[in-house]
């Protein structure tokens, strides 16, 4: 289903609740995002953040709210209610905070994988092999082999994924995230486990990835790099957006500083 507003936002979350029996993961969640904007989502360990995570891309049903998508026609499309492939073929997908590549396949073949939600031939097509479906892979090989070399893991290409090494299999799936031509990209956590050299990198690669006016959510608890790449953060606790805004206005604010510190002892 899609629906014209005047709003010229990429994505738009309004009023989102998520319930688990008698709890409330999430409570009246609203927020935007513009096309090519980096944000961060932050907060304390169980503050509902893959949670909203798991709404956006279907992997769980919210219980009320809204959830709509600006198409590249500019045109809003809902995402409520939608299967994950469906809510990844409109332009949102998303990385994990366990790294979940298939290990046993090439780095290669991880990455074209990504390509299957733009690919468009039939079963059929691909028993008798056509002129077009042959085309088709060509075309997702040398995508795919493109993606690679942007992300630095071209002469990695036909190594097993699992023997990648930690940083390079997070990069690996930022590129099977690529893959699939997203208007927004989710990274749940993707510095979580890198050290200091990796994230530097990460931080380069992110910004990159911005140039190409894709979007980005991130969920991080490295705050040297929610701050050097966010435009803007909004910080979750029990299930509520409690501040949003530039770094520096997030920084000082003391709801933030209370939701990671407590409260004051006298």
């Amino acid at each position: 289903m899609s629906e014209n507003v005047e709003d010229d936002s990429l994505l738009q979350v309004c009023d989102l609740g998520l319930n688990f029996g008698g709890v409330k993961a999430l409570q009246g969640v609203s927020l935007t995002l513009r096309a090519g904007e980096i944000a961060a989502l932050i907060g304390p360990n169980g503050a509902g953040k893959t949670s909203f995570f798991n709404c956006l891309t279907g992997l769980a049903a919210p219980s009320e709210g809204s959830i709509t998508l600006r198409g590249a026609d500019g045109e809003q499309m809902r995402l409520m209610g939608l299967k994950p492939n469906s809510i990844t073929e409109k332009g949102v997908v998303r990385t994990f905070q366990n790294i979940r590549l298939f290990r046993n396949m090439s780095v290669l073949e991880n990455v074209m994988i990504g390509r299957h939600c733009r690919t468009c031939a039939s079963i059929f097509g691909a028993i008798m092999r056509h002129r077009e479906q042959r085309q088709e892979e060509d075309y997702s090989v040398t995508y795919s082999y493109a993606l690679l070399h942007k992300l630095g893991l071209a002469k990695q290409a036909n190594e097993l994924a699992g023997n990648l090494p930690y940083g390079a299999q997070r990069r690996l799936e930022i590129a099977r995230a690529l893959a699939t031509e997203p208007l927004l990209l989710l990274l749940d956590e993707p510095a979580a486990g890198m050290n200091p050299s990796e994230t530097a990198d990460l931080d380069r690669l992110i910004q990159r990835i911005q140039q190409e006016n894709i979007a980005i959510l991130l969920i991080e608890h490295d705050m040297k790099l929610v701050m050097s790449i966010s435009q803007r953060i909004f910080v979750m606790d029990y299930g509520r957006i409690i501040a949003s805004g530039a770094p520096q206005e997030v920084r000082s604010n003391p709801e933030v500083i209370k939701a990671y510190l407590g409260e004051e002892q006298t």
